[in-house]
């Protein structure tokens, strides 16, 4: 799991579908994809359980980022001010040398659980050569966190380089892809599913992967990280 480098929210609003959506989705483009990050400002994100986002978080170069220097006070994952079900995410992230981050995705945003990572499932983004958790295959970047991954198919670039990361949410089932290359595919409820998450630190978590709607998320692992070209699809 893992943090980022880099305040107003937008007010949600719904569409035809029911879909909630933010102030950060302005520009529909081609096929359906809705920008979630305006490269401008944090509009559409806010700290997960307060109202606004916190100053580790900033716009620079176009990137969303977190700063690891920002008193704790000033820290936490950011999450869409908007719930998702069913889409595919797309978005860049670039990690600093030894750091640790994650998008978390189907958070169930409630005080009864004080993290995003006790109801989001995990997508790992990490320095796979000199972070201290590169040494569980599953921890790999583009794995679905202490669930499946591995050497085989976590091709993080070298740090300081994007690393293009995408997600599709349907119906239960998760497919990740890092780079273009397939990290993992599996479908809740199945047995494989139950097979994975048993053998997993998240077996007994009352929230966890409980709620087909929730907010995307974007940790705060104490390290710096970026990420940019944030966008999503409603399938």
């Amino acid at each position: 799991m893992t943090a980022a480098v880099m305040a107003a929210c937008g007010s949600g609003q719904k569409t035809d579908e029911g879909q909630d959506t933010t102030s950060a989705e302005t520009a529909t483009e081609n096929d359906g994809w809705v920008s979630l990050f305006d490269g401008q400002t944090t509009n559409g994100w806010h700290t997960y359980l307060r109202d606004t986002v916190s100053e580790a978080w900033v716009v620079k170069d176009g990137a969303l980022s977190f700063n690891p220097d920002v008193p704790r006070e000033q820290r936490g994952d950011i999450v869409t001010d908007g719930e998702y079900e069913n889409y595919e995410l797309e978005l860049e992230w670039q990690i600093s040398s030894g750091g640790n981050s994650g998008i978390i995705f189907g958070v169930h945003e409630d005080p009864k659980f004080s993290a995003t990572y006790q109801t989001g499932i995990e997508m790992q983004v990490l320095d796979n050569i000199d972070a201290s958790d590169n040494k569980i295959e599953n921890h790999l970047a583009g794995s679905l966190y202490d669930m499946i991954g591995g050497k085989e198919v976590s091709e993080p670039k070298p740090v300081g380089e994007w690393n293009q990361a995408r997600i599709r949410k349907n119906n239960g089932q998760i497919t990740l892809w890092l780079n273009g290359v397939q990290t993992a595919d599996v479908t809740i409820g199945t047995p494989e599913w139950e097979q994975v998450l048993n053998a997993s630190k998240f077996k007994d978590w009352e929230g966890f992967a409980k709620y087909p709607k929730g907010k995307i998320a974007l940790q705060d692992h104490g390290n710096a990280v970026a990420y940019r070209n944030i966008r999503i699809k409603s399938l």
